[in-house]
């Protein structure tokens, strides 16, 4: 009895080995016991060099954390809700055509993650939007983040040196559409944005263009947007001059008396944080030193959410948003 028990055990183990086999020589002729070899992905190996940093990519990332809100709203405007493993640190409510996508995503912190957190997120990229996101004092640096296997970008406003402006968002969203194996999707959402960006520059063809300040912040001096980065290139692209072009920045503090002498016809106040955009209407418009400044006199004000003002998805939606409020009989 123990012998035929022991002859059947014998035959369905042949039986099971069969198919195994048969797949082997379907899929190539390998050798029994040879080790598998992974498929080649289409378009990889992909090397690319961010900000300084240079990263080879055998594949597409399968578990990013994006940290800051452009950072998000490009993967998930890229469809790419299935890759994100966590979220963090965002300014406003996502776009509400990403919300559903979005709302699927875990938040890893209401600000930056620590450390721990990021690492037991198990990411194998990270996508920060500002440099702070990349932190070496919180040990979120993409040096320690590399070494641990981990792939990272920054978004390249934070690295450009000049002007920023469309060039540098098509790098942007392309870079990260191949990095993601999906370019297409990235040439499409480029695409989309430049088209309604010129259809605005088409209606504006002609008109004056006020000078700007645009107010971030501040109390002693003011926090403003430079020459340098994306926010300065929307007021431009909105039919505006920025008083502050010549801040060799993307934002950076100026005095008062700078403001009072440039007299800006027209104050955009970035809307975040803790501060409403009535308290900082209230400032500007109660400081008497600030009374004859036209923009403050005339109380002409416009407003854009910071989110909306970083290179990202929400450029075109600036610009138009932006030339609405400082051209609303052209646009």
């Amino acid at each position: 009895m123990a012998r035929s028990r022991a002859a059947l055990r014998a035959l369905l183990s042949a039986v099971l080995v069969l198919p195994v086999a048969a797949c082997g020589v379907a899929g190539g002729g390998d050798s029994p016991g040879s080790p598998a070899v992974a498929a080649p992905v289409p378009g990889f190996p992909y090397t690319v060099t961010n900000c300084g940093v240079t990263t080879t990519f055998q594949a597409p990332p399968e578990r990013a954390v994006a940290m800051n809100q452009h950072a998000t709203e490009v993967l998930l405007a890229l469809g790419l809700r299935d890759r994100m493993v966590g979220t963090a640190y965002l300014d406003d409510a996502v776009l509400p055509r990403f919300q559903d996508a979005y709302s699927g995503v875990k938040v890893l912190a209401e600000k930056y993650p620590s450390k721990e957190v990021l690492l037991a997120a198990d990411p194998d990229y990270v996508y920060g939007g500002y440099a702070s996101a990349f932190d070496q004092g919180a040990g979120r640096d993409r040096g320690g983040l590399e070494e641990r296997g981990i792939r990272t970008r920054l978004n390249v406003e934070y690295c450009t040196e000049g002007p920023v402006g469309l060039e540098q968002l098509r790098t942007e969203i392309g870079e990260v559409a191949r990095t993601f194996g999906v370019p297409e999707r990235g040439e499409r959402l480029v695409r989309e944005q430049e088209r309604r960006i010129d259809a605005v520059r088409e209606r504006l063809k002609g008109v004056a263009r006020p000078s700007v300040f645009v107010y971030d912040s501040g109390d002693a001096s003011a926090f403003t947007a430079g020459g340098a980065g994306i926010g300065h290139r929307i007021v431009s692209l909105a039919g505006g001059e920025n008083v502050f072009a010549d801040v060799d920045k993307a934002f950076g503090d100026v005095s008062w008396e700078q403001v009072i002498a440039r007299r800006p016809e027209v104050i955009v106040i970035f809307d975040y944080g803790g501060t409403s955009v009535e308290a900082k209407k209230r400032r500007l418009l109660g400081d008497p030193a600030l009374a004859d400044v036209p923009a403050v006199r005339n109380r002409r004000f416009a407003v854009l959410p910071l989110s909306s003002a970083v290179l990202g998805v929400r450029v075109a939606d600036a610009v138009e948003s932006l030339a609405r409020q400082l051209h609303p009989g052209a646009v």
